[in-house]
């Protein structure tokens, strides 16, 4: 037997199959029963459409219940077929399934949505290799042809189930034999298709297997390559599939001019660097794509979108378009957050998203924090202004400048601070990032009413890795994971002249959990963090007390005050260690509407002998609620120690926007 690929395409995609076996019977019916042209021509043992379906697939694909006055209700089962796949999809194309909670329907209507589902149910069979499947359905133990089927069921007492089952014959499973492509391409172009002899004939395989070979083309600089829909040939025989796509590479090309609609504002030499790709380049369509994410990422824009001609230039190459929307430049965002241990705070920041016209960002905030709580004594405030310069001397690199002033009253130490810092941030690859530079800091610190001022000199350097796949803080990372490692050499004037080194390794790791089959994707995440820190050079008393080590808090062990973790002075004060590590197994699982819940457990210890995992390690359990804004869920957490440093401090509450990490 053999599938034309109008038969192909109608076992791929069944509204197009079942609208043209209406066709067929519909022309067949007013022939006199001599089908026309317009009958589709297949063997005897295709399916036939009932003329009850035929009115339904005439008027609606996929069609919907019909309204009925006395609703029956009805119990589904479909016969397991060994494949897990294959079960998913049945269940999931069956109207029978999908549509049984959503609205009720009369007998009539039960046995049209049965009907409709047979032919539906065998093109997913086909989907998945299995061409000649069969499948029959039973309703309340009567066959859908059975005439007394209708009666059957009218007789069925209100309120009463009836039972529907589906049966399923596969048949024999199909395996593709030889894969051709037809037409003007390179040598190498099969291979492209990673369609194997021998591999089962799963559709969407081979529908992906002809979008591979076109992509494989396009990134070989054939942008006007087209892969026509594959032709396949059944042999019955031999459970077999033959398919042909026909192709042309057509001309392999360069980028022509780059044409940019838009702009505003922005300078356009910025974005032409940003962007990356220049006429001459070898048309790919991923550097394209990286190129539109890196003026995308200059944060100016609202939109960045890609358009590429249809059609070669005169000098044989092809032109793109970059149009542009770009969002306003002013922007005002406002913050609040509250914790037992540091109490409330609230703050703003005010944006300017291109200062100067190249795209240049100023951030100024200004924020209020320690009202109320139980690990500081007072008010505090903190004082931000960044100046970020994008596309500094070379792509995917910014020069940034910091100032920063910050007063703040802990039951460790009380602190006035004022820095200023250079950096130049280089983003290496979609992954990997990096910062270098330098940073002053004149520090006012008491600590056991001992006042001490601190001159600091440091060479921040930091590596990131991220493959979350996500550009904003308060987004939720459902898969991949983040990592940095930083490296602080400071010297210090002042009270002591003394040089140390500061190195932290952080990571956090996020599993979706939909692998297990129980969930949608992103419904149940396992979400870990742990961080390593430690200062070399220096004992703890040579070491300014803001730049110690700590544990409790949000940001290490919940359930413990800010701090709190680590050597202690003889009045039970933090005194902060040279060694640090912390680490957080958290389960994430929405619940039902905007709402999820978590459950977690952290636990960490600090030391003055400056080595990690020394100390005595504190435990802290708790759980919260999650409810999802437009602009990131709303996080309350509360924490219990599972060993408790103070009778005052029975557990810790954790108020803020965003996922805690």
């Amino acid at each position: 037997m053999f599938l034309t690929r109008n038969l192909l395409w109608s076992r791929l995609f069944p509204c197009s199959r079942e609208r043209r076996n209406a066709r067929a019977v519909m022309t067949k019916a007013k022939s006199g029963g001599h089908a026309g042209a317009a009958v589709d021509r297949r063997p005897a043992k295709a399916a036939r459409v009932s003329a009850l379906l035929l009115l339904t697939l005439l008027f609606a694909c996929p069609a919907g219940p019909l309204s009925a006055a006395d609703p029956q209700h009805y119990a589904l089962e479909i016969g397991k077929t060994g494949n897990d796949d294959l079960d998913k999809a049945l269940k999931q194309s069956a109207y029978l399934e999908t549509l049984r909670k959503q609205t009720d329907v009369d007998p009539f209507a039960l046995v049209a949505r049965a009907n409709e589902d047979v032919p539906r149910l065998e093109t997913t069979l086909q989907s998945f290799g299995y061409f000649r499947g069969k499948v029959s359905i039973k309703i309340f133990g009567h066959d859908l042809s059975d005439p007394n089927l209708l009666t059957a069921l009218e007789a069925v007492p209100n309120g009463r189930s009836v039972g529907v089952l589906v049966y399923v014959n596969k048949g024999p499973l199909y395996h593709l034999r030889r894969v051709v492509v037809d037409g003007a391409v390179p040598d190498d172009a099969r291979a492209k298709l990673k369609l194997p002899a021998g591999q089962p004939a799963v559709s969407a395989d081979v529908l992906a297997g002809g979008t591979r070979l076109l992509t494989a083309l396009q990134e070989d600089g054939y942008a006007l390559a087209k892969v026509d829909p594959p032709i396949a040939y059944a042999d019955d025989g031999a459970a077999a599939l033959d398919v042909t796509f026909k192709a042309d590479a057509g001309p392999k090309t360069d980028i022509g001019a780059v044409r940019i609609t838009g702009l505003k504002t922005v300078d356009e030499a910025v974005v032409r660097t940003a962007f990356r790709v220049k006429p001459g380049d070898l048309y790919r369509p991923s550097k394209i794509e990286e190129g539109r994410k890196s003026v995308l990422a200059l944060g100016t824009f609202s939109g960045v979108e890609v358009h590429a001609a249809t059609a070669l230039d005169p000098e044989g190459r092809i032109p793109l378009e970059l149009e542009i929307t770009e969002r306003p430049h002013h922007a005002v965002s406002l913050n609040a957050a509250y914790s037992t241990d540091l109490g409330a705070s609230a703050g703003g920041t005010w944006t300017d998203r291109d200062l100067f016209g190249g795209a240049e960002q100023l951030n100024l905030a200004a924020s209020i924090n320690g009202v109320g709580g139980t690990a500081v004594s007072t008010l505090g405030y903190n004082l931000t202004a960044q100046l970020q310069k994008p596309e500094f001397f070379a792509p995917d690199q910014t020069l940034e400048f910091d100032l920063g002033a910050v007063k703040q009253k802990l039951i460790a130490y009380d602190q006035t601070a004022q820095t200023g810092a250079i950096l130049v941030k280089r983003k290496f690859s979609a992954l990997w990032s990096g910062s270098a530079g330098l940073s002053l800091t004149h520090d006012d610190v008491t600590q056991e009413h001992v006042a001490r001022t601190y001159e600091l000199l440091s060479l921040p350097l930091n590596v990131t890795y991220d493959s979350t796949g996500l550009t904003g803080l308060l987004q939720e990372p459902t898969h991949g994971g983040r990592a940095s490692l930083s490296f602080t050499p400071t010297q210090s004037f002042g009270h002591r002249t003394r040089t140390f080194l500061t190195t932290q390794l952080a990571g956090s790791a996020y599993i979706d959990l939909s692998w297990l089959d129980l969930e949608k994707p992103g419904s149940g995440v396992l979400a870990f963090r742990a961080t390593i820190a430690e200062i070399a050079g220096a004992g703890v008393f040579d070491v300014p007390p803001d730049r110690r080590l700590y544990a409790g808090g949000s940001a290490t062990v919940r359930g413990y005050r800010y701090q709190s973790i680590g050597p202690l002075f003889p009045d039970q004060k933090p005194m902060g260690g040279t060694a640090m590590d912390a680490g957080t197994i958290e389960f994430r699982q929405h619940l039902f509407g905007d709402f999820a819940a978590a459950a977690f457990i952290d636990g960490g210890q600090a030391n003055a002998a400056g080595v990690p995992f020394e100390g005595t390690l504190r435990v802290g359990v708790g759980g919260g609620l999650r409810y999802y804004t437009p602009i990131g869920p709303v996080r309350v957490d509360v924490a219990f120690p599972l060993t408790r440093l103070r009778a005052s401090d029975p557990f810790e509450v954790y108020i803020g926007l965003g996922q805690a990490f």
